[in-house]
């Protein structure tokens, strides 16, 4: 009885065996076709889903805007499938570096520090960072009459980068509240507990065109006018090219300028 057990529990064992090795070859075979494929690799894009009208998430979930626009164009004229992925934006470079992200692609202005840890397309867009204020304020005009007030802005933004390198701000103005969104601090705004939001104008804008009655800009420029750019990890200057150059393209053939009339009323890039 113990020698037919035995048999048995080898023969089983065997077939185990056979099954594992098939197993293991059957996952190996798709992705050596994957790789062989035309199509090229899924483009992950890291993005703020909270950012109108660059990126967000509109009534049904779906996320959508005018850079999330751009970047399907892109994709599907390189053949390759996009995923958009929200992140923590003031993580966005460390999402990058580690490849969870391929591309950063939401309302990013170039900045030199941003240079020294990513790649960046040319600027397709202009952008200043202005002042918005509850509407109906008196007494605030420009940046200096923000001193003695509560100032928001969103982290890891370039407003902020200028906030934090500010002696005026530091000293003059009662306090600076960041957000992890720029959509939570105008709605801050409007409840009264911060006296300004300093933003980028596009975001700001849109915002402002969906709450008319709530929220006004203060027509000055905050700190130097930057530029928006498509930023990339500092060793995939392969993809950088290959965007840049269907971004071109999409210029050239007044792609973009569509898309822009689509979400601005008028053709507001580069």
């Amino acid at each position: 009885m113990m020698k037919w057990k035995k048999i048995l529990a080898l023969g089983m064992a065997a077939v185990m065996s056979a099954a594992l090795v098939a197993g293991c070859g059957s996952s190996k075979q798709p992705a050596a076709s994957s790789s062989s494929s035309g199509g090229g690799d899924k483009i992950i894009v890291g993005l703020d889903d909270n950012f109108p009208p660059m990126g967000f998430k509109d009534e049904s979930g779906e996320i959508t805007g005018f850079d999330v626009d751009l970047a399907k164009e892109a994709s599907k004229r390189l053949g390759r499938e996009v995923e958009f992925k929200a992140i923590d934006w003031s993580s966005k470079e460390a999402e990058l570096k580690s490849g969870r992200v391929n591309v950063l692609w939401n309302g990013l202005d170039i900045t030199d520090k941003r240079k020294e840890n990513m790649l960046f397309s040319d600027p397709y867009m202009d952008n200043s960072q202005i002042i918005f204020v509850k509407k109906g304020t008196a007494g605030i005009t420009d940046e200096k009459s923000l001193a003695g007030k509560m100032v928001g802005t969103q982290s890891a933004s370039t407003a902020e980068e200028y906030i934090d390198g500010s002696d005026f701000f530091k000293k003059e103005v009662k306090g600076v509240k960041k957000y992890s969104d720029f959509v939570t601090a105008f709605m801050d705004l409007e409840n009264g507990r911060i006296d300004a939001v300093i933003g980028d104008e596009i975001v700001g804008r849109y915002y402002m065109s969906k709450h008319p009655d709530t929220i006004e800009a203060i027509d000055v420029a905050v700190g130097p006018v930057s530029q928006f750019g498509i930023a990339f990890a500092k060793d995939n200057q392969k993809l950088r090219d290959e965007v840049q150059k269907v971004m071109d393209e999409m210029k050239a053939d007044g792609t973009m300028a569509k898309i822009s009339e689509k979400w601005f009323g008028k053709d507001i890039t580069k």
